[in-house]
C-alpha cells in the first residue's frame, strides 16, 4: 500500500494521491523522526514517522513494522493510515502515516499528575489496564509479543483509551513457547501498572524512549502501602511481579478479573466474584 510521494511544494506532501502540510517536528530518536502534519483533504492531524534506510535490511525491518500495523485491526492497537518508501538523493526513507493523538503517552499524563502531586485515581487505573490487556490479547492470538510494553509506548485517546505503538519491536518476535509470550507480557504489564498507581517505575526504573523494561524478576515486589488502592488492586500487581513466571496469570485469567473489577455504572447493579 503506498509507494507513491512527492513532496509537491515547501511544506507540503503527498502520499497516495492524498496532500499533507508538515506542521512541525514532534520528536525524533535514533534514525527516525516524528511530524506532525494536516490532512489537507479531510482537515484531520496525523504523525508521520520518518525513518532513514541506509541499507537493504533498515528497508526490510521498516516493512515488517508498517506489516505489523496491518496485521491488527483492534482500538487499543495504533493502526497504520499509510506507508511508502521513497528515495530523495542518496537517502531511503521509509515514511509511515500514523494518527495523532494530541493527550501524548500514558507517561506523559502520569508524569502531569505527579508534577501537580496527584495520580491516577483506581477507577481510571482499571479501565486503561483492561485496554491494555485487551490490545496485548490480540497481539497474542496472532502468535506475537510486543517486547516492548512500558508507559512511554501507550498512547491515550482523547476518550482516554490506551493504544499499543512501536509495533516495530514486534519484528521477528514470534514466541512459540505460549507461556514464556504471557510471563514476559504479565511482568512488563506489571511494571506499568505499577506506574500508574505511583507514578514511577518499580525497581528504581526509569522509564525513557529507547529504554527497555524487559527484566528478570529475581526478587519479589515490595508494594508500597497506599489508602488510595484497594487489596484487589494490589493483590492484581503481586501476582503480575511474582518471582516465578508460572505463577503469573494467563491474560485470559487477567482480563477476566479486571472485568470484574471495573467500575458499576450508575443505576447498575453487578457481583464482583
Amino acid at each position: 500500500m503506498g509507494h507513491t510521494l512527492c513532496i509537491c511544494s515547501r511544506g507540503t506532501l503527498t502520499i497516495d494521491n492524498k496532500r499533507y502540510l508538515f506542521i512541525q517536528k514532534l520528536g525524533e530518536g535514533g534514525f527516525s523522526y516524528v511530524d506532525l502534519v494536516e490532512g489537507l483533504q479531510d482537515g484531520h492531524f496525523y504523525a508521520l514517522k520518518r525513518i532513514l534506510c541506509h541499507e537493504q535490511q533498515d528497508q526490510e525491518e521498516a516493512q515488517r513494522e508498517a506489516d505489523m500495523h496491518r496485521l491488527f485491526q483492534h482500538p487499543n492497537i495504533l493502526r497504520l493510515e499509510a506507508y511508502c518508501l521513497t528515495e530523495r538523493g542518496s537517502k531511503c526513507e521509509a515514511w509511515l502515516l500514523l494518527p495523532f493523538f494530541k493527550r501524548g503517552t500514558l507517561w506523559n499524563e502520569v508524569e502531569g499528575l505527579k508534577d501537580k502531586g496527584s495520580f491516577l485515581p483506581e477507577d481510571q487505573i482499571l479501565l486503561l489496564l483492561l485496554g491494555i490487556c485487551r490490545g496485548l490479547e490480540a497481539i497474542h492470538a496472532k502468535g506475537f509479543a510486543h517486547r516492548d510494553l512500558k508507559p512511554t509506548n501507550i498512547l491515550l485517546g482523547d476518550d482516554g483509551q490506551p493504544v499499543l505503538m512501536d509495533l516495530g519491536s514486534m519484528n521477528q518476535a514470534r514466541i512459540q513457547v505460549e507461556g514464556s509470550r504471557q510471563a514476559l507480557a504479565l511482568q512488563s504489564l506489571g511494571c506499568v501498572l505499577f506506574a500508574m498507581m505511583f507514578g514511577e517505575g518499580p525497581y528504581d526504573m526509569v522509564f525513557q524512549k529507547g529504554d527497555s523494561v524487559a527484566l528478570a524478576v529475581q526478587n519479589q515486589l515490595s508494594i508500597p502501602q497506599n489508602p488510595r488502592h484497594s487489596p484487589a488492586l494490589r493483590q492484581l500487581l503481586a501476582s503480575m511481579m511474582t518471582v516465578d513466571p508460572q505463577c503469573r496469570p494467563h491474560t485470559s485469567l487477567l482480563l477476566s478479573q479486571l472485568e470484574s473489577l471495573q467500575p458499576t455504572a450508575p443505576g447498575q447493579h453487578t457481583t464482583h466474584i
